[in-house]
């Protein structure tokens, strides 16, 4: 006879898959950015200061001594990365903070409820006028590193319409970046780079607008495609079960009031009106992430005397709302320790000359798809636009013209080519941040986004196609 434990029938073990943490993702970036620093040769471009931009002077690439990164210096970058990054870091803390604060009061809650129910469940009616909004704020570049402080907004629409976390954050991080990546009139990249190209400010608007409403309808379609599948059956959620990973500070007890309070009015007016402020401050004064987490410290402190909470309570509910960000907001750090690295190792000039190299002897439409491929390569390296628009644009303006290929194809290629790949690239400080306070793995928002960027990518190489048959100048 068999024993029982012969009868016993062994159900083979399913291996899970490794999926990374958002910060075992990076520290192992940082690992291969190290020894690439053994492996690939120093190099540099000399550079010249024209007023206040810092350029790359075209043919001057040469080799120096090789400077790799110790295993010391792999650790000593995370905390120069927190460092270089604090000003990003203090504003997601602050936001969380504030954010707890306004939350306790109802105001948002009950706010969102009665604009859910104006549009009678109606998502496109919600999609189309944040997606607008927000990426007239991306593409002046009034709104860029600091959309994480509105991502909470777009989780608490999500809940109300029993959606998940990726449709939260990509209504408001999508429409932001929808019209950042194709910008009309931003001064951090199109207008610098148009000013090292030596081309009007402004110049070639009219396909420009044509491009950002062409990706911009793309985006809106896409958020609404996908909110459209979970409303028709939820467990096509790409987040599974758990479609709501991490609360962002916000309140989970529902507020059962369905109308807006005098009070409840008082605190929106004076929150969005402060915004508003801040808005309207950084296109004249040239704010930054410094004032706007400033800004959340006074929004939260105005709010709770408005709804006459005593002091201690609004310090305790201030910190434990940023308690709750920060998992994610020192991501922030560990995504500027990779550029770190890179620049210790002086290996980012080394690619940019090899890239230059490849492009040289091809065709002006084969150039232009090398330039924008190429700039999207680099910008996992860089993840900084005016960075790239100063590293490339001196070393690419020549090129371009040898390969009769106009300025303004040129300044595309690169806007394209770090505007693709944007909402993907995981040493993006500001991507990081907002999956991490999200809750959202890296893995699971590729599986959302790789669509949406191929489509970006597709409809890139179309309009530089265009651009190179048409000849697009200045105007």
């Amino acid at each position: 006879m068999q024993s029982t434990a012969e009868k016993t029938v062994h159900k083979p073990i399913k291996r899970k898959l490794f999926k990374p943490d958002a910060y075992v993702l990076l520290f192992y970036i940082l690992i291969f950015c190290t020894i690439a620093t053994y492996l690939v040769p120093s190099g540099v471009f000399d550079r010249v200061k024209k007023g206040d931009i810092t350029m790359t002077v075209p043919g001057s690439y040469h080799l120096v001594k090789s400077t790799p990164v110790n295993f010391l210096e792999i650790f000593t970058a995370i905390q120069a990365g927190m460092v270089a990054g604090a000003p990003l870091i203090f504003l997601i803390l602050f936001t969380g903070g504030a954010l707890a604060v306004i939350d306790k009061t109802g105001a948002i809650d009950t706010f969102i409820r009665n604009v859910i129910n104006l549009c009678k469940g109606r998502v496109l009616l919600l999609i189309i006028p944040i997606c607008l909004m927000f990426s007239i704020l991306g593409t002046t570049g009034i709104i860029v590193n600091s959309v994480i402080a509105f991502i909470p907004i777009g989780v608490m629409i999500a809940r109300k319409l029993k959606s998940d976390a990726i449709f939260g954050v990509s209504l408001i991080y999508l429409g932001t970046y929808a019209g950042w990546n194709v910008s009309l009139i931003s001064p951090q990249t199109l207008g610098l780079s148009q000013r090292i190209a030596e081309l009007p400010l402004l110049s070639g608007m009219s396909f420009r607008i044509v491009i950002y409403l062409t990706f911009l309808l793309c985006t809106i379609c896409y958020i609404y495609w996908y909110a459209r599948k979970i409303k028709k059956d939820i467990s096509q959620s790409i987040l599974g079960l758990d479609r709501f990973p991490n609360s962002l500070g916000i309140n989970e007890n529902e507020i059962k009031t369905e109308k807006l309070t005098l009070q409840h009015k008082i605190v929106l007016l004076f929150s969005g009106g402060s915004l508003l402020a801040f808005i309207i401050c950084t296109l004249i004064f040239k704010w930054t992430e410094n004032e706007m987490a400033g800004l959340f410290i006074f929004i939260a402190i105005g709010a709770g005397i408005i709804s006459r909470m005593k002091v201690n309570d609004i310090a305790k509910t201030f910190m434990d709302g940023c308690q709750k960000l920060v998992y994610g907001a020192l991501i922030v750090g560990m995504a500027r320790a990779v550029i770190i690295l890179i620049e210790q190792g002086q290996l980012l000039d080394t690619i940019v000359h090899g890239l230059s190299t490849l492009l040289a002897p091809l065709s002006p439409v084969t150039g232009t798809l090398g330039m924008f491929i190429g700039s999207a390569a680099i910008h996992f390296l860089i993840s900084s636009g005016s960075g790239e628009s100063t590293m490339l644009m001196p070393i690419l303006v020549p090129l371009a013209d040898l390969l009769h290929i106009t300025r303004q194809v040129a300044v595309q290629s690169v806007l394209f080519g770090e505007g693709v790949v944007n909402c993907i690239n995981p040493t993006s400080g500001v991507l990081m941040a907002i999956l991490a306070t999200s809750g959202i793995s890296y893995g699971k928002w590729l599986r959302f986004m790789i669509p949406l960027t191929v489509i970006w990518a597709v409809l890139a190489a179309i309009f530089l196609t265009i651009g190179v048959l048409i000849k697009w100048g200045p105007f």
